[in-house]
């Protein structure tokens, strides 16, 4: 079977080509490298450097394919509100682009989308009957591309397979840019013994999910070709303050400096799921508790 992941140089990207590989598919990486780095590409996989807006190699790259993971995206909330038309492009037009280029060769197209478009709708746990609002142009244009997506599904039959992620982190996950995610650039400032900033008093909760977990449930989306109408929450329930982060990391970095900055606009302040229902789609799968995934971490950005 073969396989193509956009974003596929990335921090989930280059989880999951590892694992696809391990696992005896046959592998493309559609990549720009914006994001991405060179040096994660394995050389099992073929590479084609390019971005989602180019057509011409987004079909060539698609058309023999059985399967398209579509992780290519402009992430960063930050970033979006400084340039909401680069987001649009990349997050809307380009998912556009490869839902065309999936539906012209009948592929499994999976794509991942984001917990942000629940935005405003403070209630906790999310499920995924709940209303969307998005707060920022990131939000949007993720929920964007879940609505492209689920059209595809419903007017030209394509098998589409749509995932919220909430709060990836793990190997692979890049400290050393402006919008690098809050756990690798806290640990990369540790080891440094650089300080660490958190914007807000740090009560703020996540749904924390260790990449291979995600990665997990992907194999088995491909390997059973798990469709679902509605977009699915990809998390497991967790409610963990950026504190209670502080306080685990602190057992291997005795030496914590922390400074406190004033909240970023539009962050949203608490994300948890109902995970009832990845849990009943993929009851197979099990995960680690935050801890020892917090541990692995650490211990793969210390070696």
């Amino acid at each position: 079977m073969k396989v193509l992941v956009t974003g596929g140089a990335g921090f989930v990207g280059t989880n999951l080509v590892l694992s696809l590989l391990e696992h005896g598919y046959d592998v493309k990486i559609f990549d720009d490298l914006s994001t991405g780095l060179k040096q994660n590409i394995p050389k099992d996989a073929d590479f084609i450097n390019a971005s989602i807006l180019d057509t011409n190699n987004l079909n060539n790259a698609i058309k023999d394919c059985d399967v398209v993971v579509h992780l290519g995206a402009r992430g960063s909330v930050p970033r979006s509100i400084r340039d909401p038309i680069a987001t649009h492009d990349v997050n809307s037009t380009g998912t556009l682009n490869v839902l065309e280029a999936a539906r012209g060769s009948g592929s499994h197209y999976i794509f991942s989308s984001s917990s942000s478009v629940y935005g405003s709708n403070m209630t906790l746990p999310k499920n995924e009957d709940m209303v969307l609002r998005p707060l920022t142009p990131y939000a949007a244009s993720k929920m964007s591309g879940e609505a492209l997506s689920l059209a595809y599904a419903k007017s030209y039959g394509l098998p589409v397979s749509t995932f919220r992620f909430f709060n990836i982190f793990g190997p692979w996950q890049r400290p050393d840019h402006e919008y690098a995610a809050v756990l690798p650039k806290w640990i990369s400032k540790c080891i440094n013994g650089d300080e660490i900033e958190i914007f807000g008093d740090g009560l703020q909760t996540r749904d924390f999910t260790y990449v291979g977990t995600v990665v997990n449930i992907i194999l088995s989306c491909i390997s059973k070709k798990i469709l679902h109408p509605e977009p699915v929450n990809l998390a497991y329930g967790n409610n963990i303050s950026l504190n209670q982060v502080l306080e685990i990391m602190n057992i291997n970095f005795p030496t914590l400096n922390v400074k406190y900055l004033p909240p970023r606009k539009g962050d949203v302040l608490h994300s948890k799921n109902d995970p009832k229902l990845i849990k009943a789609l993929y009851p197979d799968i099990t995960r680690d508790k935050f801890e020892v995934s917090l541990q692995k971490t650490i211990d793969w950005f210390k070696n």
